[in-house]
């Protein structure tokens, strides 16, 4: 019998946006939890905010808000992005739950009964300028073992070392940037030389038997090597899970004694019988899923915890810890904005999983990997789409063109079937032993194979020279693009559900690779990827170049510049609206520019019907570069508000076709015939409604002298 999977990723700290490097955790996790589900494991993936400690504390005492607020605005940023990229959670919850303060007072409790919990003296770092005690990662300084001159107060982020703030050479608020004093204050430490047994017992055998990555287990045996010392769990906070002990009322548990407890916490929230997941060691294996620099906290601290208490915990089977994602010259930060972030991702109109795709592909398991605009377009466009998307779309349209949808009968191709059955072995190998990349990779391969035996089949000329060769070619090739479906469903959910829906949607979990049956029909297939063409990538590079607040102050003041130099915005009227025949959502327009006639395509079928356009006055970006879309060009793009669900055509009916559109207070002669742009270098300069007018960056945008205005959407963006 299959033992059941329980399954984490790191929890996000909730004051921050991810950014990609943050997301290569959850989304690991992902790709294995929806791999042990078509593989037939019962399977639990939680994860979720992680909302107590000083970071937590002093933003929201910045911002002039409560703690719970904070966390509030920003777990759901976080579930936004999330959706976003298709994490498909069984349960994602956050830490600052009745469930979370019960189970952890619970397991301290009873470590403190068993002996491991120390009390202590201490002199602590406390800031006279702002009144209170620093909390370890609120002391910056000089590392005293290996020189950085920006070492947090709890662990070097250079060397890896932990570290009590007390030890670091001159050390600083990094609060108001102050230099602290000592004073005595009273801790609760957890006592880790006296675990150190249990410790070693279990880690020698689970590091084996998981498959432990290798920087796991370095990083682990040096913290063992080096002497492990009586860690500090209390801190002199009040937002946090209080310390239930007397004497200790003021206090609360530090965040990373009580985080990896959330991993359990969160499950309780999901259901009662969380004790059949974590409290069963038989018939349950826990993998988890973390960047290297929390190794220590999941490999010594968290199970040194549990393994304290005496009682029967589900401890960590297999370890996938990742290096650094750099981006670009330096490294992604939340705390600088450096890097591209996940609202990022969403805004630059890349499907997720193309980000998905970039992020397996080159999953930095054991080395640091550095992300590079050219290295991303050279990627999407050489694999995703000059591999795999080729070996789908080829494939299938062929069938589509020549055999009416119909996937010819024919023998099954041995020596193909032999080749591609050896790798989807190892492809199922590596995702066992949770080998994300190796696994991703050999897809790829396979799809090359895929690619080779097309080119070399011929089918364009065998189809009618010898039709029996061009049937058994396509027949297997459409069976490995089902099978390919399927393997990269974990990966690339969206793209897996699209391709299968070319195929009439059969069966498609783990069980049903390499089987030759099932398949009957191709529908219509589409095209799965759209090319990154040098001038988006540009604009992209140049775009994300900076820190956030640096692109945040240089794009505000330039806005109305930009619009001013890039963008021509005219009135037109609408003289014909039609469905398109291949988008059920499209319609195809034909406007009036002022005496000059064009065609645009919109997407405004779910929110207007014909007739509510046809003789409207609407806006257009006239200076677009023209698109194909579903085979109709479009020389423009019609602008509308959007908020939520809600879409609103921004109308000028009382400005005559042809009239420029410019920021109030302009003469329209004052503008210039602007150039052609990209979609991207539009959608980079804000147009936006606030109250009911439609402005960039501050300025009302007007035609004939008066302002755009919306009746529906009173605040929201404009694309």
């Amino acid at each position: 019998m299959k033992k059941k999977r329980l399954i984490t990723s790191a929890l996000p700290y909730v004051n921050n946006v991810p950014h990609l490097g943050n997301l290569i955790q959850v989304l690991s996790a992902d790709v294995f939890a929806r791999y042990c589900r078509s593989a037939g494991y019962e399977t639990l993936y939680v994860c979720g905010t992680d909302e107590y400690g000083t970071a937590t504390e002093t933003r929201a005492l910045e911002e002039g808000i409560s703690p719970k607020e904070l966390c509030d605005r920003f777990h759901a940023i976080h579930t936004e992005i999330y959706e976003w990229f298709e994490i498909q959670f069984d349960k994602w919850g956050r830490t600052s739950t009745p469930e979370h303060t019960r189970i952890t007072q619970d397991i301290f409790l009873k470590l403190d009964r068993n002996g491991y919990i120390k009390e202590r003296t201490i002199q602590q770092l406390y800031s006279e300028k702002s009144g209170m005690f620093l909390a370890d990662r609120y002391v910056r300084g000089t590392c005293p073992h290996c020189g950085y001159e920006d070492a947090r107060g709890d662990q070097c982020e250079h060397c890896g070392k932990l570290l009590d703030p007390t030890e670091l050479i001159e050390p600083r608020s990094a609060i108001d940037g102050s230099t602290p004093v000592l004073r005595e204050t009273k801790h609760l430490y957890l006592d880790l030389p006296a675990l150190l047994p249990k410790l070693k017992a279990w880690m020698e055998k689970a590091s084996v038997e998981g498959r432990w990555a290798t920087n796991a287990i370095r990083m682990t045996e040096s913290w063992i090597r080096d002497g492990l010392r009586e860690r500090c769990i209390t801190r002199d906070l009040k937002w946090g899970v209080p310390v239930p002990k007397p004497g200790y009322e003021n206090k609360v548990f530090y965040v990373w004694f009580d985080a990896p407890i959330g991993y359990i916490s969160i499950t309780a929230t999901y259901t009662d019988r969380w004790e059949e997941w974590w409290k069963n060691p038989d018939g349950v294996e826990l993998y988890q899923f973390i960047g290297k620099d929390n190794i220590p906290f999941h490999t010594v601290i968290f199970p040194s915890t549990l393994l304290g208490t005496g009682e029967g915990w589900t401890l960590l089977k297999t370890m996938s810890s990742t290096e650094y994602l750099n981006y670009e010259s330096g490294k992604f930060s939340k705390s600088r904005g450096v890097g591209v972030f996940g609202n990022d991702a969403k805004d630059t109109g890349i499907p997720a999983d193309v980000w998905r795709f970039y992020l397996f592909y080159n999953r930095p398991e054991t080395s640091d990997y550095t992300f590079t605009w050219k290295d991303f377009q050279e990627k999407v466009n050489g694999e995703l789409i000059g591999n795999f998307a080729n070996l789908v779309n080829r494939t299938l349209s062929f069938i589509h063109r020549f055999y009416q949808g119909r996937i010819p009968e024919a023998p099954v191709d041995t020596a193909l079937w032999g080749r591609v059955r050896e790798l989807e072995g190892q492809i199922t190998e590596y995702l066992e032993r949770a080998q994300l990349r190796d696994a991703f990779r050999t897809m790829f391969a396979l799809s090359d194979l895929g690619n080779k035996a097309f080119q070399a089949g011929e089918p364009w000329k065998t189809r009618t020279e010898r039709p029996e060769e061009a049937e058994k070619l396509l027949r297997n090739l459409a069976y490995l693009v089902r099978d390919l479906a399927i393997l990269v469903a974990p990966y690339l959910p969206a793209t897996s559900r699209r391709i299968l829906g070319f195929l009439g949607n059969p069966p498609a979990t783990w069980a049903q690779l390499g089987r030759l049956e099932g398949l009957s029909e191709v529908r219509k297939p589409e095209i799965l990827f759209e090319r990154l063409e040098d001038d988006r990538v540009e604009a992209l590079r140049i775009r994300f170049s900076g820190t956030q607040a640096e692109r945040e102050e240089s794009s505000q003041p330039r806005s109305e510049d930009v619009f001013r130099d890039k963008v021509r915005l005219v009135v037109a009227k609408i003289t014909e609206v039609r469905r398109h025949p291949n988008a059920e959502k499209l319609y195809i327009e034909k406007i009036d520019l002022g005496g000059r006639e064009s065609q645009i395509v919109s997407g405004l079928v779910p929110y207007y019907k014909e007739e509510e356009l046809l003789g409207r006055h609407v806006i257009v970006v006239e200076n677009l570069k023209p698109a194909k879309l579903r085979g109709e060009m479009s020389h423009g793009m019609l602008l509308a508000a959007e908020a939520e669900d809600s879409v609103e055509v921004l109308f000028a009916d009382h400005a005559a076709p042809g009239t420029r559109v410019v920021l109030k207070g302009d003469d329209p002669a004052s503008y210039g015939e602007a150039g052609e742009i990209t979609i991207d270098e539009f959608f980079g300069v804000p147009i936006t409604v606030k109250g009911g007018v439609v402005r960039v960056g501050e300025t009302p945008l007007v035609a004939d002298g008066r302002e755009i205005t919306t009746s529906l959407v009173k605040e929201g963006k404009v694309g």
